[in-house]
């Protein structure tokens, strides 16, 4: 957040002019790739928590089922060892299944986080190059 608000507040576009290959379009492309790269880094955390930001179905309950399968695998490989303290097999399986749900979901994030960026990116540059356009145009003549 700190690093969009610096480039909010500190950076400058050059004057507006048409075409695609202008020092303007340049700046603006640039401009709006790392607000949208600032945007999706900001965005990321609650990706992986809120399911209306992130409607991909079934990611959500297929990392659940990786965070079962790894308590499974714990409760098989200390087998006869934990037999003698089931509170310390039980939370072992706990922090192996989060663990799990974790990586999960931060290796789903990852895979999309891009696209969120690049349609932040998009939203920004057309607006900017909407209001840039519209403040370049000359005003209406007074009397």
């Amino acid at each position: 957040m700190t690093l969009l608000a610096v480039m909010l507040a500190f950076q400058r576009r050059a004057e507006w002019t048409p075409g695609i290959g202008s020092a303007y379009m340049r700046g603006l492309v640039t401009y709006a790739l790392v607000v949208g790269l600032c945007v999706a880094i900001a965005f990321a955390p609650m990706l992986q928590r809120r399911a209306w930001l992130f409607p991909m179905p079934g990611t959500r309950s297929e990392c659940e089922l990786m965070g079962r399968y790894e308590a499974l695998q714990v409760k098989a490989a200390l087998g006869n060892l934990a037999g003698s303290d089931g509170a310390a097999l039980a939370f072992t399986q706990e922090v192996q299944a989060r663990k799990a749900v974790a990586e999960c979901l931060a290796a789903t994030t990852t895979l999309w986080l891009p696209l969120y960026g690049l349609g932040a990116a998009v939203l920004v540059g057309a607006a900017t190059w909407s209001r840039d356009r519209a403040r370049a145009r000359p005003g209406p003549v007074g009397c």
